[in-house]
């Protein structure tokens, strides 16, 4: 038995170590916002936050985060003190019509949600830099980039 702490929830699983977390998110727990993309963590479609920080679920086995406080998508606080990143870049993605397919976007929020939790005014060196790995097969790079500054300037 697997103990996980997904959004704030105890899940008990009857499932290998060994097996991807992306696959209890989706097949076990039937949390379908963590998107398969390339299974070698490579896309960033299955980024999930594991202890805060930015992790891609394909390459990260259950049995190496039992005790450990995952949030996926579905997971974001929509209020309280913990809720204003997450908030500011959801509004920001709207705001600027980000989504073209809308495949890759999950995994994008859950980075653009990392990079501006550590860092509050990014460069666009830094977003560069913490959203490489991301792949968005629609091209929308610009887009996101303007949604991270608009995050950045509606948390200012």
């Amino acid at each position: 038995m697997i103990t996980l702490n997904i959004n704030g929830k105890t899940h008990e699983l009857d499932v290998e170590p060994e097996m991807p977390l992306l696959w209890v998110l989706r097949d076990r727990l039937e949390l379908t916002g963590t998107k398969f993309g390339c299974g070698v963590a490579q896309c960033g479609a299955c980024t999930v936050h594991i202890d805060g920080e930015a992790h891609r679920s394909c390459s990260t086995m259950v049995g190496d985060v039992q005790d450990r406080e995952i949030v996926t998508i579905e997971g974001l606080p929509k209020d309280g003190p913990d809720s204003k990143v997450a908030l500011a870049v959801q509004a920001a993605w709207q705001k600027l019509d980000v989504v073209q397919c809308g495949y890759c976007q999950s995994g994008q929020i859950m980075s653009a949600i990392n990079l501006l939790t550590d860092n509050p005014t990014p460069t666009d060196d830094d977003i560069n830099a913490s959203m490489e790995g991301n792949i968005c097969r629609c091209g929308t790079y610009v887009r996101i980039r303007h949604a991270i500054h608009e995050a950045a300037k509606d948390l200012a």
